[in-house]
């Protein structure tokens, strides 16, 4: 993956949608495994409508492409420009078709 910064969504358990922007990277690759993925989520709104108490739980990022990953909080920092949730994806990011492949 790429690094890049896109509109997207993140996606609560409970259904909960979250509109923001997402800034992506690839980690260095591990010996015969997925590249692992990261990144900053900012929230549109500002305010983090995801909750104070989200470090640690795992959420789905949706991207504008289709694609979907799992998503694990490591932090959520408050500053003057809102709130900045910092991701660490579980999961090799799929399309939509790929996810229904799995089911």
């Amino acid at each position: 993956m790429p690094t890049y910064r896109t509109a997207s969504t993140l996606l609560s358990s409970d259904g909960t949608r979250t509109q923001g922007t997402a800034a992506l990277f690839s980690e260095p690759s591990r010996k015969g495994g997925n590249s692992p993925w990261a990144g900053d989520f900012r929230p549109a709104d500002g305010s983090g409508g995801v909750g104070k108490d989200v470090v640690g739980k795992t959420f789905t990022l949706e991207l504008p492409d289709g694609s979907t990953g799992k998503v694990v909080v490591l932090s959520r920092k408050s500053g003057k420009g809102g709130v900045t949730l910092a991701l660490m994806g579980e999961d090799e990011p799929r399309s939509d078709s790929e996810a229904a492949a799995c089911r």
